[in-house]
């Protein structure tokens, strides 16, 4: 049975980065299911937020943080976040992170809710698989152990710590134990929750299942994001369009080729998220159109493509010319707010055990995620979780929240499993960008009753599958307890807002 000092789950941008800080302190292994490559750092096109600009400041930055998370931010850890951003982006670029320059100068653009251009981004539209290859190369060439296509099916707990990983070949299908001093959840989110995502197909909330089942606390289950823009054609997957897209000027027009945003928000296109999903469903449903429409031909041709190359490359693939045609888009699944409840040095409520990215919830993002502050949080946290393990003792409280727990679910309800569509489309319809308190009883009841059937997984469809019903589950009991809506939680049987509410929502088995 192998031994580290520290593994590392996943091999997005928390994975590499925190390995390569873990390995100036000790022996190292990632654990990733797929290849290496494969992760939503790959997917994302915007940037990374970071107040590194003229007439910006981390208060600015903190301040639009705590704005964009409805009531619901820890305040003490969007600090962290915004003043330790600089830091962090310094090493990406002594990392070798390619950052698009304008005379010589790191180039900024400006994405929604954001008061000043502060986007850092790389190749235009490709700023994750920028950092993903970085990363990667810097990992190979570290001689850091990558155990791929290697499924993690338990967390070991030993004396009430996190000690290691039971884990499953998806090759081989051989079962192997390994133990460690440090055990960092860095598996990234669930948005193969829903049958419409931007997220690729890896993205089954695996770390937030693993860690629920050995006993941590999750937090904050509710808020899922969801991206207002993604391509949405007929025969074409979902594709994200980035933000950025509409902080250069791109208007959002319904079907009858009207501008709508105006009479939705104060800030238009440039509104939070998901003001801006909601308003493009509402303009859906009222007008029975599939989509409404991303506008970019009044922007010089020459921006777009410089910008936005690679929606340039995959718009094209499908007969769209972004210079002139208007692109279809809706919205689609994105990210999960919510996660591992962690403090701020990324430690979670079981001794051993930290969480980064996605996967994490450090409660910066609140109810509504701030565009491109999901790669900071990476960064910043990571960096906090390998310096916190060098010094022992040294711990931090964390938020407070209100502490549910999952009723025991009756295993007669059900007779079999459903394949993951099924899954995927009971989620949109109930747990999705408006929901309802008989929906969610409904889909509550529904995942209880899975959750209970599932047995013991043979194989990476099954385990996904697990933990895909494990985070719907969790997802569907916090939105059913949350009785307002904030944020990316919208209840149509609930739609205001109320102070009653301003806490989060903990769930936990012990």
């Amino acid at each position: 049975m192998a031994s580290y000092d520290f593994i590392i789950v996943g091999s997005g941008i928390a994975g590499l980065y925190s390995a390569l800080l873990a390995h100036r302190r000790g022996s190292v292994l990632i654990v990733t299911k797929g290849s290496i490559e494969e992760c939503n750092t790959r997917y994302a096109q915007g940037g990374i937020a970071a107040a590194i600009g003229p007439g910006d400041s981390a208060a600015l930055h903190f301040k639009d943080t705590v704005s964009a998370g409805a009531g619901l931010s820890d305040e003490a850890m969007v600090h962290i976040l915004a003043e330790e951003a600089p830091l962090r982006i310094r090493d990406l670029i002594e990392m070798g992170v390619p950052f698009d320059t304008v005379e010589g100068e790191v180039a900024l653009t400006l994405e929604a809710a954001h008061s000043v251009p502060r986007i850092l981004h790389a190749g235009g539209d490709a700023t994750g698989r920028h950092i993903e290859e970085t990363l990667s190369a810097r990992v190979r060439t570290a001689g850091i152990r990558v155990a791929e296509h290697t499924l993690v099916t338990e967390i070991l707990v030993e004396g009430g710590r996190a000690a290691g990983l039971k884990t499953l070949s998806a090759l081989t299908r051989k079962f192997e134990t390994c133990t460690c001093r440090h055990l960092i959840l860095a598996s990234g989110g669930a948005g193969q929750l829903f049958s419409l995502t931007t997220n690729p197909v890896v993205a089954t909330g695996d770390g937030v299942a693993l860690a629920y089942r050995a006993g941590a606390d999750v937090m904050d289950m509710e808020f899922f994001q969801f991206h207002p823009t993604a391509l949405k054609l007929a025969g074409a997957p979902p594709f994200l369009i980035s933000e950025s897209v509409r902080g250069e000027g791109g208007l959002l027009r319904n079907v009858d080729g009207r501008r709508f945003m105006t009479d939705y928000h104060e800030k238009a296109e440039l509104a939070p998220r998901d003001i801006v999903s909601r308003a493009i469903v509402s303009e859906m449903t009222r007008t029975a159109a599939p989509s409404v429409f991303l506008d970019l031909s009044h922007l010089p041709a020459a921006l777009v493509l410089t910008r936005f190359p690679q929606i340039y490359r995959q718009c094209r693939e499908y007969g769209l010319d972004i210079t002139r045609d208007l692109i279809p888009v809706a919205p689609a699944a994105h990210y999960m707010i919510g996660g591992v409840r962690v403090d701020a040095w990324g430690a979670s409520s079981l001794p051993g055990l930290y969480a980064a990215g996605e996967v994490s919830c450090t409660g910066v993002h609140g109810a509504n995620r701030l565009a491109s502050n999901s790669l900071l949080e990476v960064l910043v946290f990571c960096h906090r979780i390998v310096e916190h393990t060098g010094r022992a003792g040294r711990a931090a409280g964390m938020t407070p929240a209100q502490r549910r727990r999952l009723a025991p679910a009756e295993l007669n309800k059900v007779t079999s499993l459903p394949d993951k569509s099924r899954l995927q489309d009971l989620m949109w319809r109930y747990g999705g960008i408006v929901r309802d308190g008989a929906g969610l009883k409904e889909l509550a009841a529904t995942l209880a009753a899975w959750q209970a059937a599932a047995g013991q997984p043979v194989d990476r469809e099954s385990q996904e599958l697990r933990n895909l019903i494990i985070c719907g589950r969790l997802l569907a009991e916090a939105a059913l307890y949350r009785e307002e809506s904030r944020g990316a939680h919208y209840r149509a049987d609930f739609p205001w807002t109320s102070e009653k509410w301003r806490r989060h929502i903990l769930i936990g088995i012990g």
